[in-house]
């Protein structure tokens, strides 16, 4: 090879080329951190109605680190979701110095066990929240199907005068929920076999049954409608007469 003038020529002309692909690459790399393509301006739209907006200027000046070609994204996207009421943030450069920050904030709908809260995408997260809400129970995961069935039963309550306040889930996946009206707080157990028929039953028999006693006077705070042909009810502070011995 080293005899041969014409390889040797060619084996030149590569190493030359790599030269200067790699000159251009460092040129390249260089240029794209120079201070002249640095970010000049951030713009955040979108409706801001819970995010500090302090704590999102602070987070924006100590992680969105690069210029207009560099900044990864990604991470950037990561850095800002981490705020207590970010849902999701879209990104944007607009050249040649503009980073335009989209962010969509969760919507609060109730309380999440004993610390979270659920958005109206029946999504949970972690925020300080002081409002009143409705609460939610559940085992992981049922966030979700809970949310779908607040919306639909809230509904159907409210022809009742009844505020659904409460829906929880125990662990094997038995359904109660708590409400409120004029008569004071109500339970309603509806079990883990078809929750919603035996709900749509108590509601079609309501004013012949609890609505009527409601109407006499004495209120109910318990329903169990775990029964296949009816339910039974429990008037608060009532007890049996003792039996007296024969």
């Amino acid at each position: 090879m080293w005899d041969d003038a014409k390889a040797l020529n060619g084996l030149a002309a590569t190493l030359a080329l790599l030269a200067v692909v790699a000159l251009a690459a460092a040129a390249a790399f260089r240029l794209a951190r120079a201070p002249a393509f640095a970010f000049g301006e951030v713009v955040v739209t979108g409706p801001l109605a819970r995010t500090s907006a302090p704590h999102l200027e602070a987070v924006i000046r100590d992680e969105l680190r690069g210029t207009f070609f560099t900044l990864d994204l990604d991470a950037a996207r990561a850095a800002l979701t981490r705020l207590p009421w970010v849902r999701s943030v879209a990104l944007r450069r607009q050249w040649p110095a503009r980073l335009e920050v989209t962010i969509d904030e969760h919507v609060p709908l109730a309380r999440w066990n004993d610390g979270g809260l659920v958005n109206t995408f029946g999504e949970t997260f972690v925020a300080p929240f002081a409002g009143e809400l409705p609460q939610f129970r559940g085992p992981d995961g049922w966030a979700g199907e809970i949310t779908a069935r607040y919306a639909e039963w809230k509904a159907q309550l409210a022809p009742l005068a009844l505020d659904l306040r409460e829906i929880a889930v125990s662990a094997r996946g038995g359904w109660r929920v708590r409400t409120l009206g004029a008569g004071g707080p109500l339970t309603l157990e509806l079990g883990r076999d078809e929750p919603a028929v035996r709900l749509a039953r108590f509601i079609a028999a309501h004013g012949r049954t609890l609505g009527a006693l409601a109407r006499a006077g004495t209120p109910i705070d318990h329903v169990d409608l775990r029964y296949r042909n009816g339910f039974a009810a429990r008037v608060p502070g009532f007890r049996e007469p003792a039996r007296k011995a024969s």
